[in-house]
């Protein structure tokens, strides 16, 4: 699966959350940038393209459909990242968010208590 520049992902978050097929307009008055409605054709056509979206019509509308699942798509991004960034290592990773003080004692607790959990399943 091919990542998508943030622009892209964006449109993605949008549309995941609606949890169902959307139009343009949807997607324009739900959108954080200041994006002409060109613009954003644009960028789902070229999700169309890269198989993330699929485009149906329906009277003068475009409706735009996800193919993909978010949490597919979030799964492979994440095993990307860990695998660019810290060499497949869990464990560079949380360190770096600890001593970047980007994690707290309690979100080590609650990592803690899912590592138990899966351990036990």
């Amino acid at each position: 699966m091919k990542r998508l520049p943030d622009s892209e992902l964006e449109i993605m978050l949008v549309i995941w959350e609606a949890e169902g097929s959307v139009t343009s307009d949807y997607i324009l008055e739900r959108i954080n940038r200041d994006w002409t409605k060109t613009t954003l054709l644009n960028l789902l056509s070229r999700l169309c393209g890269r198989g993330f979206l699929a485009c149906s019509k329906e009277g003068r509308h475009n409706i735009y459909t996800p193919l993909v699942e978010k949490e597919a798509y979030l799964q492979a991004e994440s095993r990307s990242f860990l695998k660019r960034m810290y060499h497949n290592s869990l464990t560079k990773l949380v360190m770096s968010l600890y001593d970047g003080k980007s994690i707290s004692k309690d979100d080590l607790a609650e990592l803690k208590e899912f590592i138990e959990e899966a351990e036990d399943d």
